[in-house]
């Protein structure tokens, strides 16, 4: 039986809608939505990994407090096992979504978050068999130990993945030396660009920056928002578009792309249907507000992937490279 245990931030998001821009000199702007949601990278890529069907644990911190307990509780109606999820003495981090339909901002608290150690993640993988690592830089001294952490996860026989989430800095250090013990990295396009640069790779597209990144190790899988997404593997480019939706809210689209990709690829599933499972899971997951809003389960994923291949047709299995189609519903 597979059981991921997903290693990083837990927090709520308090996501904004319409007109989010600030205007500062005090003026009053009115909003056309506001929801208080289960948020972070680790929290709605578990979530989302539950609702798949997929048994799974988070290792996180929380502060004693209002936003701790409505977090550890949302985690917990989700179908997470949070019993590694710890209360400390600091307040729970918070992100502020400032959510416009081309894009968003993000505001955030690291606050309790911060403080979560390499030990702890080792101690709750005792039943796992792999381990997703979130949101890189928001727990710095999980990842200042992150290389000897995999590297004890690969001697217990536990597969590793790995989404950094962008890096406030834009140093991105740390991340080389996971590289070579990471089985799967799953940034977005722009996080892939800069992590092949921060390794002194000159890349200027996504499937450039992700072949230079899997020459390093790891099989990467490239979130590409509404286009869907891209592998290499074993030097092969494979493409899977993304879902004709509604869209609410693209906030944490991201986070359920890595749930449908780790929930197939830890069954054992080919790597086209992964991908193609990933992408219907981001894509299907905007129709809500929040990361979870929208997370969709197994029966929802087929019906939107039977619907695409009757759709596209023989084209939507496998095809490389730019061939594929880019609106398939």
């Amino acid at each position: 039986m597979t059981r991921i245990l997903v290693a990083g931030d837990a927090n709520l998001d308090l996501v904004l809608r319409g007109d989010v821009r600030p205007r500062f000199g005090q003026a009053e702007q009115l909003l056309d939505g506001a929801d208080l949601v289960l948020g972070s990278s680790a929290g709605i890529c578990a979530a989302g990994l539950a609702r798949l069907g997929v048994d799974t644990a988070l290792v996180a911190r929380v502060g004693d407090d209002l936003f701790g307990a409505r977090t550890r509780e949302l985690l917990t109606a989700s179908g997470v096992d949070c019993s590694a999820v710890s209360t400390v003495d600091a307040p729970t981090g918070i992100s502020v979504i400032l959510s416009a339909p081309e894009d968003r901002s993000i505001l955030t608290l690291a606050g309790a978050i911060s403080g979560l150690t390499g030990e702890e993640v080792l101690r709750a993988a005792t039943n796992a068999t792999h381990v997703h690592f979130a949101s890189s830089f928001l727990v710095p001294a999980l990842t200042a130990q992150l290389p000897e952490v995999m590297a004890e996860l690969r001697r217990r026989g536990v597969t590793t993945s790995l989404d950094t989430n962008w890096d406030p800095d834009e140093r991105w250090h740390g991340i080389a030396e996971c590289l070579p013990l990471t089985d799967v990295l799953l940034p977005n396009a722009a996080e892939a660009i800069a992590l092949a640069r921060a390794q002194g790779e000159t890349a200027s597209d996504a499937e450039t920056a992700a072949r230079a990144l899997a020459a390093r190790g790891p099989l990467v899988v490239v979130k590409d928002g509404a286009a869907g997404g891209l592998a290499v593997a074993d030097g092969e480019v494979l493409r899977a578009p993304g879902l004709d939706v509604q869209v609410t809210d693209t906030t944490g689209a991201g986070d359920s792309f890595d749930a449908g990709f780790l929930a197939a690829w830890t069954a054992g599933m080919a790597m086209i249907e992964c991908l193609h499972r990933a992408a219907a899971a981001g894509s299907l997951s905007t129709r809500g507000a929040g990361g979870t809003g929208g997370q969709a389960t197994d029966a929802e994923i087929d019906a939107a992937l039977a619907a695409g291949r009757a759709a596209v047709g023989a084209r939507w299995e496998g095809v490389r490279g730019p061939e594929e189609p880019s609106g398939a519903s």
